[in-house]
């Protein structure tokens, strides 16, 4: 399944795979509350936007493991205000949103159900919360494979695959959505060779994705975010697939920064593009790619790597984490749990799928 990077095998006992300190230290932090958490998310010591979601969700368990209520109108509000927070943290990742929905969703029914005491109504919220980690890693299985058969049905040979930051185990509950492709295609025998980028500027690709391939001894090659144009030309890459942060109506997609000019040279180069996605990740809420808010983070994660300024003082720094995909560049589909589907079919598909 690859690397954990949540462990919670206990109710109240939450700890996560602090992924700053990777490739160099493998170091668990516990997760106490919903401060813990929402401090491991902004900070990125958890990070993909499943990941977020799961891990925001298990720290408000932990929070309300230790926490007592008189009324259910008292929980009910407590939930909210420790969800909203949650949100916060990463506002583009639009998982943990999908997550606070379902839980608040729960907790208005419960709240408004006279035959479920305060008792019950926390313990069903907790259980739907810890159930959001099992259920990921069952359907980024899915996707996986349907991901790899999809691309396969066009090629007879081994392929060469492309992925752009971190999708695997460090991003979601485990085994991956776009590294879960290439994880699957491995595990059939049709993958030649994955190339990760580094992604700059927080080099999720160059700590974490490479960190996972070489874990799994997928054979691999590591190149800087500015190569890619060149690898298209000189090296056959059969497909690239890139994970998503949120995929809107339209299928418009925003993800990690460099998403885009990927898509725009796989366009040139005639190599199919896909996005993979679960269900939570997709916001059938928002038209297009336009009203999606676009996080910034700070200026000195450009400025210094590793402690040490590497950049002029003074100098200004534009570095927004996310960019947006318009739905004509993903040109192989949109992987999720339900199928592979095209940006025009998306909206649909899920509506009929989710009913």
């Amino acid at each position: 399944m690859g690397t954990e990077a949540i462990i919670y095998n206990q109710r109240g006992q939450l700890s996560i795979l602090d992924q700053l300190l990777l490739p160099n230290q493998t170091v668990y932090v516990r997760i106490g509350d919903v401060e813990d958490g929402w401090k491991a998310i902004f900070q990125m010591q958890v990070r993909g936007a499943p990941a977020i979601g799961i891990v925001g969700s298990l720290s408000l368990v932990v929070d309300l493991n230790n926490q007592e209520f008189d009324t259910k109108s008292m929980l009910n509000t407590y939930l909210a205000t420790k969800l909203t927070y949650l949100v916060s943290a990463r506002p583009t990742a639009v998982n943990m949103k999908w997550c606070a929905d379902v839980l608040l969703k729960l907790s208005a029914e419960l709240k408004d159900c006279d035959e479920v005491s305060v008792a019950e109504m926390k313990e069903q919220i907790m259980s739907m919360a810890e159930s959001f980690l099992e259920k990921d890693i069952e359907i980024n299985k899915k996707m996986g494979m349907f991901g790899a058969n999809h691309i396969l049905e066009r090629n007879d040979k081994s392929l060469r695959i492309l992925t752009h930051c971190n999708t695997g185990s460090l991003a979601t509950g485990g085994y991956g959505t776009a590294l879960g492709v290439i994880r699957t295609l491995h595990n059939m025998g049709r993958l030649l060779h994955a190339y990760c980028t580094e992604t700059r500027p927080y080099n999720q690709g160059s700590r974490l994705t490479a960190y996972e391939l070489m874990q799994d001894d997928i054979p691999s090659t590591l190149v800087c975010d500015n190569m890619c144009a060149a690898l298209m030309k000189n090296w056959t890459i059969d497909g690239i697939f890139l994970g998503a942060d949120r995929v809107v109506a339209n299928g418009d997609t925003a993800n990690k920064i460099g998403t885009y000019q990927l898509a725009v040279l796989a366009k040139y180069h005639n190599v199919p593009f896909y996005v993979v996605a679960p269900s939570s990740s997709i916001d059938l809420n928002m038209s297009t790619g336009d009203e999606i808010v676009i996080e910034e983070r700070p200026a000195t994660e450009i400025t210094h790597m590793n402690g040490i300024r590497v950049t002029p003082k003074g100098i200004n720094c534009w570095n927004p984490a996310f960019d947006v995909t318009p739905a004509r560049l993903i040109t192989g589909g949109i992987v999720t749990e339900f199928g592979v589907f095209t940006p025009s079919e998306l909206n649909t598909e899920l509506s009929t799928h989710l009913k």
